[in-house]
C-alpha cells in the first residue's frame, strides 16, 4: 500500500450514521494569538455548512469557549488543528454526539429532529454553559441495576422540571459513551446568566439528580459573534 493510499483509509469521514459530531473546545488565550486565523477558520467552517458558537468565558478555566457540530468528525479535528495554529493553548474539550434518548424514541420524528440536527445557537439566548455528566454506578445508587421502567419514571419527572423553563432555557445533551470520560455533555442556552443558575438548581432536587448524577466541570460565558468574542477574549484587545 503507498503512503497516499494509507493516509486516504486513515482520514475516512467519520460520518455518523445518525446525528451530527459535536466538539467543544476551551482555550486560553495571550497576546500573540492571531485573532484573524481564528475568526477566518470559524468562518470558513460555517460556510461548509457547519454550525459554530462562540463564547467569552468566565473564571480562570479557559478564556475562549467553542462549540461546533456537523456531519463529518474529521471537519472538526481539522478545525481544531487550525485553531492551535493561531497560538491559542487549549484547556479542555469535549467529544459527542447528538442524539435521541431511549426514553424519547417514541417521539414523533419532528420533536427528533431538533435533538439530531439542532440550529444554534438559538435566538436571543445568549447566556452559555456546558458541563459533562454521568449516571452513578456505586452501591446504594446504581442507576444501570434500575429496571427500565424505572429509569424513565425518573426521566419523565426530570424532563417534566425542564420544561418548567421553556422560553428561558434551550438545552441540548449530547451522547458520549466511549467518545470522552462522562456520559453525556449537556450544553445550555439561557436568555440571562441567572436563568442558567435557575435550571441547574431547580433540577438537582430530581431524584435522577440528586441520587444518581456526577457532574464534570462547568464552562459559563456569554455567546456572540466570533470576532467579538475573540476580541473580548485577548489581553489589551479591543472589541
Amino acid at each position: 500500500m503507498s503512503d497516499s493510499q494509507g493516509q486516504s483509509n486513515l482520514l475516512e469521514p467519520g460520518i455518523p450514521s445518525e446525528g451530527w459530531s459535536v466538539l467543544h473546545l476551551f482555550y486560553r488565550t495571550g497576546p500573540h494569538v492571531e485573532k484573524e486565523g481564528i475568526v477566518r477558520a470559524l468562518k470558513a467552517l460555517e460556510s461548509e455548512g457547519y454550525q459554530v458558537v462562540t463564547a467569552a468565558l468566565m473564571g480562570h478555566k479557559a478564556d475562549l469557549g467553542i462549540m461546533a457540530l456537523g456531519p463529518d468528525m474529521f471537519r472538526l479535528r481539522r478545525l481544531q488543528s487550525e485553531l492551535q495554529s493561531c497560538g491559542v493553548a487549549l484547556a479542555d474539550s469535549y467529544v459527542s454526539l447528538t442524539e435521541v434518548s431511549e426514553y424519547a424514541s417514541t417521539l414523533p420524528e419532528e420533536r427528533k429532529a431538533p435533538r439530531l440536527y439542532p440550529h444554534l445557537p438559538p435566538a436571543g439566548k445568549n447566556a452559555f454553559c456546558f458541563y459533562p455528566m454521568s449516571k452513578k454506578r456505586e452501591v446504594g445508587a446504581n442507576w444501570y441495576l434500575l429496571s427500565y421502567e424505572e429509569r424513565e419514571k425518573h426521566m419523565l419527572q426530570h424532563g417534566g422540571s425542564g420544561r418548567k423553563f421553556a422560553g428561558r432555557i434551550v438545552q441540548l445533551i449530547t451522547g458520549s459513551t466511549g467518545l470522552d470520560e462522562h456520559e453525556w455533555g449537556v450544553t445550555l442556552f439561557g436568555q440571562r446568566i441567572d436563568d442558567i443558575k435557575d435550571v441547574v438548581y431547580s433540577m438537582r432536587f430530581d431524584e435522577v439528580s440528586a441520587a444518581y448524577a456526577s457532574f464534570g466541570r462547568f464552562y459559563v460565558g456569554l455567546i456572540g459573534d466570533p470576532h467579538a468574542v475573540v476580541s473580548a477574549c485577548l489581553p489589551g484587545s479591543a472589541v
